[in-house]
């Protein structure tokens, strides 16, 4: 019988962990397969490690494993897929905006179709705010004009891979993670599902806008290089465009003889190419600022506990 491990990020999510727990154990239930579910506590300040335990003691299928500190959740992902042993792999939310009910589809797929993996993708963003919905689609159209990689606008990290994609995301080890970017880049067929926009189970959204550009950035700088070769033909243009200036200064002064006047027109010059020039060592310092945390060769999550681990002391106490 096949085996579908199932990965869940977690950071403060206690409230929300009852909720799926009791959805996901009445889909389990609908499917002739073995599953289990790796909750990955990503350095929680509530009870969030708690439920965990909770969880594991009344369901063996519940694993858990919580990292020292919050690494993030592409780090919480990538754990979950280091430990899973299942022979099909999905990486979901706990909030239920993932909807659970689709898992038995996408098993369906991947055992009866031609396909390594089954995505799924937001057909509308009803219930988010607006400004956060335009800035994420402008993202996902911008990035795919820059990067030969295909994001998918609306996609989600909810998605279920056989073991062989999920062996090729694995090899890619880099610590400046982008899933999205990454399940993209490895290729394998994968087909895509769609749902509306679905509201949490329980607790509040821990993406701010801020979280999300800062996101926003990993995947830009990660898969593509193009603001390293605008930086390079903004330099041009403005040199060329600085050269011009000089010319017509030169011309001016010889025919009118006006060597004082446009100071000001000059000093708004001089600010604008200052303003690019920022702009370019800024674009330059993210590279570089992702290549020295690269070399670093920094783990990219440290467990401080997992239900391995306290299984094991149980049997050494018996």
């Amino acid at each position: 019988m096949d085996k579908i491990s199932i990965i869940v990020p977690c950071w403060n999510e206690e409230a929300a962990l009852p909720i799926y727990y009791k959805e996901m154990s009445r889909i389990i239930g609908q499917m002739d397969t073995d599953v289990e579910l790796i909750f990955v506590d990503d350095g929680s300040a509530d009870k969030t490690l708690e439920e965990m335990k909770k969880l594991h003691e009344i369901d063996a299928r519940c694993r858990y494993l919580s990292f020292s500190r919050n690494f993030g959740k592409e780090a919480a992902i990538y754990a979950g897929l280091t430990h899973a042993e299942g022979d099909y792999i999905a990486v979901m939310d706990v909030d239920l905006q993932d909807p659970p009910s689709l898992l038995p589809e996408m098993y369906r797929i991947l055992k009866e179709e031609d396909y390594d993996s089954v995505a799924t993708r937001r057909s509308t963003r009803a219930g988010e705010p607006v400004i956060r919905s335009f800035l994420s689609r402008q993202f996902y159209r911008f990035i795919n004009k820059i990067s030969k990689t295909e994001i998918v606008d609306g996609a989600r990290d909810y998605r279920l891979m056989n073991r062989k994609m999920a062996d090729a995301v694995l090899q890619m080890s880099e610590y400046n993670r982008f899933s999205k970017g990454i399940f993209g880049w490895v290729g394998f067929k994968t087909k895509w599902l769609d749902f509306e926009n679905v509201e949490r189970s329980a607790g509040e959204t821990k993406w701010s806008v801020w979280k999300l550009f800062r996101y926003s950035l990993e995947g830009i700088t990660g898969f593509s290089v193009v603001p390293l070769a605008l930086a390079s033909v903004l330099g041009i243009l403005f040199c060329g465009l600085s050269a011009l200036v000089i010319l017509v200064i030169i011309i001016r002064t010889l025919v009118w003889g006006d060597p004082v006047s446009g100071w000001p027109s000059m000093a708004c010059i001089v600010f604008m190419v200052s303003g690019v020039q920022l702009l370019c060592l800024g674009i330059l310092g993210q590279y570089l600022s992702k290549t020295y945390l690269e070399t670093k060769h920094r783990p990219i999550y440290l467990l401080r506990e997992s239900s391995e681990e306290g299984e094991m002391y149980a049997d050494h106490k018996r």
